[in-house]
């Protein structure tokens, strides 16, 4: 099997809602034969979810990962690069470039545009490979980009990466020596910041894409319903911090 798709499929596997499945399914499989391990299997796929769909608890998990590096704001410097790591899309010639995006990659798009108007000297570099479709993420955002006014000529893409380790050793050789600046969504910024690094690349970090956008303001009655959109939360926070405990064993070896 594919080492990067083993790797997906065990990522998957340890996302929290499949833990819960896991232990229903083990909870419901040893019931009969020992009542106390399927109520502790029960118990805890319980305590999991909740937590998981808590927005207390899963904001300030995610919280403590998206505010490591704060948003770009214009410097006199001037930049070389506007590096837009890749997420997701969908192609769908009936739909809008911009609409055949996924959100993570929307986000990310605009941020870019949004520099590239405060530093108008940059040049573009979009990436992310194709998956199942028959164009590549690079190429789409470059697409989207253009379609919103950013001459061509000051877009490259990087076709081919399928992860984010992938980008930053395909672009690092073009940036060496440049001003680069990072966009990438908030809670991914830390460990692609890691990567870039290693590389001997040290990019100024434009995170986009907060999924806790006032963590200090004040909080309705509805803030503390548990819902699907705080479990995705938790989710996206999970892998990204198992994400980060896999850089620091990298870093043992």
């Amino acid at each position: 099997m594919d080492l990067f798709l083993l790797k997906k499929i065990i990522t998957v596997l340890v996302m929290p809602i499949n833990i819960v499945l896991l232990l229903l399914i083990f909870a419901l499989v040893v019931h009969r034969k020992s009542p106390k391990k399927s109520i502790k299997c029960l118990s805890t796929a319980i305590v999991i979810l909740f937590l998981s769909a808590f927005p207390p608890f899963s904001s300030t998990v995610m919280t403590a990962i998206e505010n490591d590096y704060p948003p770009y704001v214009k410097t006199n410097l001037a930049i070389d690069y506007i590096i837009v790591l890749g997420c997701g899309h969908s192609t769908n010639a009936n739909l809008p470039v911009t609409s055949q995006l996924a959100n993570c990659s929307l986000q990310r798009m605009v941020e870019a545009l949004r520099i590239y108007q405060l530093h108008p000297e940059a040049r573009i570099i979009t990436s992310g490979s194709s998956g199942h479709n028959q164009i590549s993420n690079a190429e789409t955002v470059k697409q989207s980009l253009v379609l919103l006014g950013v001459p061509a000529q000051k877009i490259i893409t990087e076709n081919f990466p399928k992860d984010t380790e992938e980008e930053a050793q395909l672009i690092a050789p073009r940036v060496q020596g440049t001003q680069v600046i990072l966009v990438t969504n908030a809670e991914h910024m830390p460990r692609s910041m890691n990567y870039f690094q290693t590389e001997g690349i040290f990019p100024i970090a434009a995170p986009t894409g907060y999924w806790v956008k006032n963590p200090d303001g004040d909080k309705s009655w509805g803030y503390y319903m548990p819902s699907s959109r705080t479990l995705n939360q938790s989710t996206v926070a999970w892998y990204e911090s198992l994400g980060l405990v896999v850089q620091w064993f990298k870093t043992l070896y």
